[in-house]
């Protein structure tokens, strides 16, 4: 297998340190072209399609593979072993942020630091964790995907995007959750919503910027505040704006948020 066609991997930029980007749930690299810009001038860019999204090769989908997100770290690391990658700056949002994680703690000596935009190490309420969602809500959610993809991306593209007074933004959402192989699509948002990553945070000692959204109904306060104390080596920014993706609707607090932390 041709790990960069299987992943639809392009570089870029003209940077020594290099920085690799991890596309959350239902989107392609291309949800990273509001901050790319900038950064272009000062880094090397790797970017990357989860198998089953964007262009990835979706032939490549092995279902027991991609059962869990170990799988979709695998996939990150032979794309660092594919391109000699050391000292990285990853990239991740959302569960791309928790994939990204996984990576860190399987091959630590590749990663310099994790920038994670809105990452939640689990989804579902607990007795003393808040996770956002109970467990029938999140049933509820994957029997919705089930019965019709293209009517929930319709419905929940808003919800996850947020700023309801800019509808332009949750229209790219939409397109993007619509590019993706349906089938693969659910498989990866059981995985995404159902996994449970909490143990694992132990064992991550990669220095860590968690950047949370002021108003987010995927990833709330309270997850952040559980990972900027479980992380050993964490720091916590929370930007004042709303929703779950502030690459694409905030992008200048964004990138603000990630410089300051680089320059450090």
């Amino acid at each position: 297998m041709n790990v960069l066609k299987r992943n639809n991997v392009h570089v870029a930029g003209r940077g020594q340190q290099t920085l690799l980007f991890v596309n959350g749930f239902g989107c392609d690299q291309t949800i990273w072209r509001y901050i790319l810009p900038a950064l272009a001038e000062h880094y090397r860019l790797v970017l990357f399609d989860h198998v089953g999204a964007g262009l990835s090769d979706t032939t490549a989908y092995d279902p027991d593979k991609y059962a869990s997100l170990q799988g979709y770290a695998q996939d990150v690391l032979e794309i660092c072993e594919q391109l000699e990658l050391r000292d990285v700056t990853l990239v991740g949002h959302s569960v791309g942020a928790m994939i990204g994680a996984l990576a860190a703690i399987g091959a630590p000596e590749r990663f310099r630091r994790l920038l994670l935009l809105c990452p939640s190490p689990c989804y579902l309420n607990e007795a003393d964790y808040h996770g956002g969602f109970e467990r029938a809500d999140i049933e509820n959610i994957l029997a919705f995907m089930e019965r019709d993809f293209v009517e929930w991306a319709d419905s929940f593209a808003p919800l996850i995007m947020g700023n309801p007074d800019r509808p332009g933004l949750s229209a790219e959402l939409i397109h993007s959750f619509c590019q993706n192989d349906p089938a693969i699509a659910r498989r990866f948002a059981r995985v995404t919503f159902l996994s449970d990553n909490r143990p694992d945070l132990a064992r991550l000692h990669t220095p860590c910027l968690l950047v949370q959204c002021a108003e987010d109904l995927i990833a709330p306060l309270e997850v952040g505040d559980y990972l900027h104390r479980t992380i050993p080596a964490a720091t916590l920014v929370t930007l004042p704006v709303s929703g779950h993706c502030p690459h694409v609707s905030a992008p200048r607090e964004t990138l603000k948020a990630l410089e300051a932390y680089m320059a450090a």
